[in-house]
């Protein structure tokens, strides 16, 4: 099951990493009547890749990257992506952004990420990637502060207009929000929501929390 900002309403593509193509799946509901107070939709459908099995490529390049342990750390990812070029003519990923990633997918908490999450990470970048470049048409490598707030919408959020305006505050940088920050706050959006739905058991979009539980979900995200 995925998360509103995961792979969400994005339409069918395919992309390359060296030696390897990935088929991206269907696109998930926009937002709608089914969607439940707490401004996210609990029955996202995720989009998978098609991958071979011992000789993917993907895996070659990874191993190429990843150290004796067989998982990437935040520098080791950053080199990844950045050789990968999956950024495209956008800026190569800063080196916060890849931590905030890796702890998105960091469910045993070791600040590294092995090769089924760096998967699962290849399709949410792709998918948030032409999300973005849909609203940067003129391919300036940023986007507008309404752009935004609409690219937040198309991937299945509801969110009010305060809180929108206070993300667009928080990711901008005189006036545009760039491809890095983009998929920072797509990270983050993720990450929350994940932490907030798995202690909303009614799906009610209201929970209670401790503290000590607050700080862990905001520091590790």
């Amino acid at each position: 099951m995925a998360y509103p900002g995961y792979g969400g309403g994005f339409g069918n593509f395919s992309s390359q990493i060296p030696g390897s193509q990935m088929q991206m799946g269907q696109p998930v509901p926009r937002a709608g009547p089914n969607f439940y107070p707490g401004g996210y939709q609990p029955g996202h459908t995720v989009y998978m890749g098609s991958y071979s099995s011992a000789d993917d490529s993907m895996w070659t390049y990874f191993t190429a990257i990843a150290g004796q342990d067989g998982e990437v750390d935040a520098e080791e990812l950053q080199r990844c992506l950045t050789q990968s070029g999956i950024s495209g003519t956008y800026s190569p990923f800063s080196l916060e952004t890849c931590r905030i990633m890796i702890a998105m997918l960091d469910r045993d908490y070791t600040g590294k990420m092995g090769f089924n999450e760096f998967k699962e990470l290849w399709a949410a970048l792709n998918a948030w990637k032409q999300n973005f470049m849909t609203f940067d048409q003129d391919r300036s490598g940023s986007v507008e502060h309404h752009e935004l707030s609409q690219a937040i919408a198309v991937m299945g959020y509801r969110l009010s207009t305060q809180t929108l305006n206070a993300i667009v505050k928080r990711y901008s940088k005189n006036g545009r929000i760039f491809f890095d920050d983009y998929v920072a706050c797509c990270v983050k959006l993720r990450g929350l929501t994940e932490f907030f739905r798995r202690r909303d058991h009614l799906q009610q979009g209201c929970v209670n929390f401790i503290y000590e539980d607050f700080l862990q979900g905001a520091m590790t995200i």
